[in-house]
């Protein structure tokens, strides 16, 4: 079993960066693959970026690709989501999820942190 522990969120300005941290606790960290998903006030949860277990492979939803870099430190038992040029529209609480690949929906991930908030004031 995994269990994760976002950090990092906060309020920011727009074209700020921000970088989240999820820990995860439990020796088999680097057998998942991992994810990061966010959910706005009001809207449905998103998928923003996935990483395979070994940090060899990344992909990531059209809306953040370019701004957005997901990695992972598998002898931190962390992932990270390193967040550029922050728009008022990234604005959500995010989440890491850990599952056996990288998939895009929530329904492939079977660990989740309790989120972290993510304000972009414009």
């Amino acid at each position: 079993q995994v269990q994760l522990v976002e950090s990092g969120g906060g309020l920011v300005k727009a074209g700020d960066s921000l970088r989240l941290s999820c820990a995860a606790s439990g020796r088999t960290f680097s057998r998942y693959a991992m994810g990061w998903f966010r959910r706005a006030s009001g809207k449905e949860g998103e998928f923003v970026a996935t990483i395979n277990y070994n940090g060899t492979a990344t992909f990531y939803a059209d809306s953040v690709k370019g701004r957005f870099a997901i990695s992972r430190d598998n002898a931190k038992n962390a992932v990270y989501l390193q967040m550029n040029s922050l728009k008022s529209e990234d604005t959500a609480v995010y989440y890491c999820a850990a599952g056996s690949g990288m998939g895009l929906g929530p329904r492939e991930y079977d660990y989740w942190g309790q989120g972290t908030q993510v304000t972009v004031s414009s």
